[in-house]
C-alpha cells in the first residue's frame, strides 16, 4: 500500500509539461542600489517574451505545448528572467494590433487569457524562472493609451505612422482623469489576481519579480502641464500597486532620455519615487536614428539607408549605447538603485527578415551590451526579443500567424532571435556563464 500511495504522489504531481520541480525561491529585493535574491546579490540576463501569456491559453492563438519548449529552451540558455506583457486593449481589427484581447471592454475580461497568464506563471514558476509583468503599453499595437482614451470619450486611437498627430492624441492621457480611472482599475484588478492553477496570490508569488506600469510610458509633449500629469500618474500608479502588493518591486518601463522628451530630470524625478524600486532603460538604435534615417519597412530602409548600413554603423551603436548607459547609470548611483537595460534590439543584416539570413552586426551588438551586467554596471538586461521556434508566415503578422519576438506592428523576424541563431544563442549562453561565474547564483 505504501507503495501504491507512493506512485500516486508522483503521477499526481505530472503536469503538461513534465519533470520541472519549483524551486523554493525569495522574493527579488533592493538594498544599496543592488538586486538580492535572499542574502544573495541577483543579477540576470534576461528576455523579452511579450506573447507568453497568449501561449498559456487554451483559446484562440494559445499553444501550450510551444510555451513549454520556448520555456525550456531559454532555460537552457540560461535565461531566467522574462519580461512579458499582461495583455492587450480593445476590440479592434487593426493590422498593427495584436489578436487576441485580454479587456475588450472597460472592465470586462478574457478568461481565458488570464487563465493563459496564470499558466505561464506556474511553469516559469516551476522553472526557477523571474517575470517581470507589464500592465500597460503607450504604444498601439496592444492597445495601450489610445484605448483608454476611446473608452474616456476622445476619439479613436491614432497610427504612430502619423507621428505629430499620435504624440498630440496620447499626450492628452496623462491629464485625462477618466481615462487614467479606467487605467488604474485594471492595474487595481491584476495586481489583486489570485493564480487559478496554483492557487496562489500574485502578491505572494516569488516567481513575479516586478509590476512594471506600462511598456514605454512617455509625456509625449513637452509642456510642464502634461509632463506634471505623466509624473503624477507614475506615482499613482506605484503607489496602488504598493497598497496592494507590498512584497514586489515596482518599476516604470521608462526608455530612458529618450522616453522623457530629452528632460533627464524628469527621468530622475519618477525614478526617485519611493514607490519605484529601480531604474529602467531601452535602447534602439536604428529607430534613434543612430543607423541612418528611421523608416518602418526594409523596402524603404534599403533605399534611403542602403544595404550596408546595418553592419557600417554598428560601432557607432555600440559607441552611443555606452554613452546612454553612462548618462542613466550616473542617476542610479545618486538614487541608489539598480539600473536595467530591459529592451535592445539590433536589425538583421541588410534589414533582413528571413529564417536563417546573416546576423553578424547584431551579434557585435549583443557582445558589446551584454558585457555592459556588472558589479558597477547594469544590474540585468532582457534582449528584445524571444521568437524562438515561430516560423513567420508573412512579412508582417497576420491573424493567427505564429507570435514572434516582432509584435504585430513590426516586419516579422526583423528583431526576432530565433532557435535557428546559432551564433546569438551563443554569445547569450558564454555571457550568461561568465555572469554566473561573477555572482552566486540563486
Amino acid at each position: 500500500m505504501k507503495r501504491l500511495a507512493f506512485v500516486l504522489l508522483i503521477l499526481a504531481s505530472i503536469t503538461a509539461c513534465n519533470s520541472h520541480r519549483s524551486a523554493t525561491k525569495s522574493f527579488i529585493t533592493v538594498r544599496d542600489g543592488q538586486f538580492y535574491q535572499g542574502d544573495k546579490p541577483y543579477r540576470y540576463i534576461g528576455a523579452n517574451f511579450w506573447y507568453g501569456a497568449i501561449l498559456g491559453s487554451e483559446g484562440q492563438g494559445g499553444n501550450r505545448q510551444r510555451l513549454c519548449q520556448e520555456l525550456d529552451s531559454l532555460q537552457a540558455l540560461g535565461i531566467t528572467n522574462l519580461r512579458i506583457l499582461v495583455g492587450a486593449e480593445g476590440l479592434t481589427t487593426a493590422a498593427d494590433h495584436i489578436q487576441p484581447t485580454l479587456q475588450p471592454q472597460p472592465g470586462e475580461y478574457n478568461d481565458t487569457l488570464l487563465q493563459g497568464l496564470d499558466y505561464l506563471m506556474a511553469e516559469m514558476g516551476k522553472r526557477n524562472m523571474q517575470a517581470v509583468l507589464y500592465l500597460h503599453n503607450a504604444w498601439q499595437w496592444s492597445g495601450g493609451f489610445g484605448i483608454y482614451l476611446k473608452w474616456a470619450g476622445m476619439g479613436e486611437p491614432t497610427s504612430a505612422s502619423n507621428w505629430q498627430a499620435y504624440t498630440q492624441h496620447h499626450s492628452q492621457f496623462h491629464n485625462n482623469a477618466k481615462a487614467k480611472e479606467l487605467a488604474l482599475k485594471h492595474t487595481q484588478f491584476i495586481v489583486s489576481r489570485t493564480n487559478s492553477i496554483t492557487g496562489k496570490p500574485y502578491a505572494d508569488d516569488p516567481t513575479l519579480m516586478a509590476w512594471e506600469l506600462c511598456n514605454e510610458p512617455r509625456p509625449f509633449a513637452s509642456d510642464s502641464l502634461t509632463k506634471a500629469g505623466y509624473y503624477d500618474w507614475i506615482r499613482q500608479q506605484a503607489e496602488a500597486i504598493k497598497q496592494i502588493d507590498p512584497n514586489h518591486l515596482v518599476t516604470t518601463g521608462s526608455e530612458g532620455r529618450m522616453g522623457s522628451e530629452g528632460d533627464l530630470a524628469l527621468y530622475e524625478r519618477v525614478h526617485a519615487l519611493p514607490a519605484i524600486d529601480y531604474l529602467c532603460i531601452h535602447i534602439w538604435p536604428y529607430n534613434w536614428g543612430w543607423m541612418g534615417r528611421f523608416v518602418s519597412t526594409r523596402t524603404e530602409a534599403l533605399r534611403v539607408n542602403g544595404q550596408n548600413a546595418v553592419s557600417e554603423h554598428v560601432e557607432e551603436a555600440c559607441s552611443n549605447t555606452a554613452d546612454y548607459i553612462a548618462e542613466h547609470m550616473d542617476i542610479a548611483k545618486r538614487l541608489q538603485k539598480p539600473l536595467v537595460l530591459e529592451e535592445f534590439g539590433y536589425p538583421r543584416d541588410g534589414f533582413e527578415i528571413a529564417l536563417g539570413t546573416p546576423v553578424t552586426a547584431r551579434d557585435r551588438y549583443y557582445q558589446f551590451v551584454l558585457s555592459q551586467i556588472g558589479p558597477s554596471g547594469l544590474a540585468g538586461i532582457n534582449f528584445w526579443a524571444w521568437g524562438g521556434n515561430a516560423k513567420p508566415v508573412h512579412d508582417s503578422w497576420q491573424p493567427w500567424d505564429p507570435y514572434t519576438g516582432d509584435p504585430a506592428q513590426e516586419e516579422q523576424g526583423l528583431y526576432s532571435v530565433f532557435q535557428s541563431d546559432a551564433t546569438t544563442l551563443s554569445i547569450i549562453r558564454e555571457a550568461v556563464k561568465k555572469l554566473r561565474l561573477s555572482v552566486p547564483h540563486p
